[in-house]
């Protein structure tokens, strides 16, 4: 059975760090594009950064120079260091492919606030 186990969220005061890591178990794990996704309160859930098997990275506007996606294939984990932590950037952050093709994990809540 396929499962995403995403952790390392918390609170954090605006200007802070935390790293996320998404394990995944019961699926292959280096072909895929992997990516981090982010879900606020009210809004739609949105693909922030995303990393191929060989490490090439891309991001999305509002985290690009804050936020590093990394993965490590061998133990099959994808991390999310976020630096410089904003307001804006509280949510439920999540981890899947780059085409959402494995079920959702539970997410990790990342809530900045002072």
């Amino acid at each position: 059975q396929v499962q995403l186990v995403e952790s390392g969220g918390g609170l954090v005061r605006p200007g802070g760090s935390l790293t996320l890591s998404c394990a995944v178990s019961g699926s292959i794990f280096r072909p895929y594009i992997m990516g981090w996704y982010r879900q606020a309160p009210g809004n739609q859930r949105e693909r922030i950064a995303s990393i191929t098997p060989d490490g090439v990275t891309n991001y999305v506007d509002s985290v690009k120079g804050r936020f590093t996606i990394s993965r490590d294939n061998a133990k099959k984990t994808v991390y999310l260091q976020m630096n410089s932590l904003k307001f804006e950037d509280t949510a439920v952050y999540y981890c899947n492919t780059h085409s959402a093709i494995l079920p959702w994990g539970q997410g990790t809540q990342v809530t900045v606030s002072s």
